[in-house]
């Protein structure tokens, strides 16, 4: 595992670059979810007991998890049974020592702490050896393709365990031999997320089915873009917000055959995005989690509408913070033009464990117990990965989401996650990703000409990635 593993960290670390990020390896990815700082909503006391298999009792006495965020801890905290915290970064479980290491996501901290520390496994003290850590879609196949994570067969969690999951979750975590090596409790299909006051205002109604009329196809979306320029509103927040949307239906890898391949549709999204950023209609071609993209939060920001999953519209849109439209319950949630995912989180055993008996009770707790999910959507209005979880709280009322005024949008993403095709994702996502949006900056802003933006993208991505050409 070591050598094997070692060639591909060096590799990354030559190419200054590869393989960082719902949602990589870059300095800012526009792929994460930022750190969770809000507390849960009234976390159940009575948390549904978990039909897992017992610990064994001779397993170690340290559990060790590895993540970017708080919000793998918060969900073991409020959801599994059993867990006490002792403090920000311990817990127990029974007579386990839970230690968390936290190491933010910016300029690769994490996957550097992660990637040090993984090398050292197979000759750490029992009590120092890495037992899960979190991975990210985007960058998820470093550590898939590699023998540093442990099959979730090799923990004991069958087929019939995990039949309940939406299969594009299970496609992110299974390596080139068809082995699964990793589970999420979350599916993270998107959705248009618009301001209903503006709908209200421009659209003449807030309703979910007629503000998706306004937006149906990129035709109309571009044709309400200009009505809500006239009313004063922009239409997305920066020029990159509906790049992901446009990524995830391409019809072919980034790389193919060694060379960077620029997708038609990622062309087309230039091509809107310029027409929209040339008549003003978007507000800024700054990057995602910016101050300007910040500022759609608020209603003097004055923008139409975001793409984004549900732990977007929780966690990211400033729900906690009195005056933000989210904490008024001023959002609300339609299809879209078209479908698409965004990030996602994933529970990783690593090789060398000597806890696999209580990961494997974590993992089916949280991504296999239908009560447990259910309680992670009423506390946390996460959607989860299991079908009849979500399909049983589609028609609730008690599953709505307070941030969308009510609406209950769960129908929607599950419409969403059983459309997610992952046939197109390869290793060099998050860099060529990062790098084409990098380069159609300089476009936008009119400081260089398509031609010069692209030829930019092409030596950026074949420095960071030596073993591919861009002609």
């Amino acid at each position: 595992m070591k050598k094997k593993f070692l060639s591909v960290v060096l590799s990354a670390t030559m190419v200054a670059g590869m393989l960082t990020a719902c949602g990589n390896t870059a300095a800012t990815a526009p792929t994460e979810a930022p750190a969770e700082t809000a507390e849960a909503t009234d976390a159940t006391a009575e948390t549904p007991a978990a039909d897992t298999t017992a610990v064994a009792a001779d397993e170690g006495k340290v559990l060790n998890i590895y993540c970017w965020n708080d919000e793998f801890q918060r969900r073991v905290k409020d959801h599994y049974p059993g867990y006490t915290e002792v403090d920000a970064t311990t817990g127990t479980i029974g007579d386990v020592t839970v230690k968390w290491n936290i190491t933010p996501n910016q300029d690769n901290a994490y996957q550097n702490n992660l990637d040090e520390n993984l090398l050292k496994q197979a000759d750490a003290a029992a009590d120092d050896k890495i037992d899960i850590f979190l991975v990210e879609a985007d960058y998820a196949l470093k550590y898939v393709d590699e023998d540093v994570t442990l099959p979730v067969a090799d923990l004991g969690i069958t087929d019939a365990d995990i039949a309940d999951q939406y299969k594009y979750t299970q496609d992110v975590m299974t390596d080139s031999n068809g082995v699964l090596k990793g589970l999420s409790w979350q599916g993270c299909p998107g959705v248009l997320i618009y301001n209903r006051e503006a709908a209200k205002e421009v659209l003449g109604s807030d309703d979910p089915a007629e503000v998706q009329k306004a937006v149906a196809d990129w035709d109309a979306f571009s044709k309400t873009a200009a009505e809500m320029k006239k009313a004063g509103y922009s239409m997305t927040a920066t020029t990159n917000d509906a790049y992901r949307v446009f990524s995830n239906n391409v019809s072919g890898k980034w790389v193919q055959d060694g060379k960077v391949v620029i997708d038609e549709n990622i062309m087309k999204w230039v091509e809107m995005s310029k027409d929209m950023a040339d008549k003003g209609e978007v507000a800024s071609t700054s990057d995602l989690w910016s101050e300007d993209w910040n500022k759609g939060f608020y209603p003097d920001g004055k923008v139409f509408c975001y793409f984004g999953p549900a732990w977007m519209i929780n966690f990211s849109m400033a729900a906690d913070k009195a005056g933000s439209i989210a904490n008024a319950g001023g959002w609300g949630a339609t299809e879209g033009p078209q479908g698409f995912f965004w990030g996602g989180t994933w529970i990783c055993a690593a090789q060398g464990t000597d806890n696999a008996g209580i990961i494997a009770d974590i993992m089916k707790a949280l991504t296999t117990n239908k009560d447990i999910m259910l309680d992670i959507v009423t506390a946390d209005s996460d959607f989860v990965n299991n079908k009849p979880a979500m399909e049983e709280a589609a028609g609730k009322d008690e599953f709505a989401f307070d941030v969308l005024g009510g609406q209950n949008p769960l129908a929607m993403f599950a419409k969403g996650a059983d459309s997610c095709d992952l046939s197109n994702q390869c290793a060099y996502d998050q860099g060529c990703n990062e790098e084409f949006q990098k380069a159609m900056k300089n476009y936008f802003d009119g400081n260089a000409t398509l031609d010069e933006a692209l030829a930019a993208f092409k030596k950026a991505i074949v420095e960071k990635y030596p073993d591919v050409t861009a002609e």
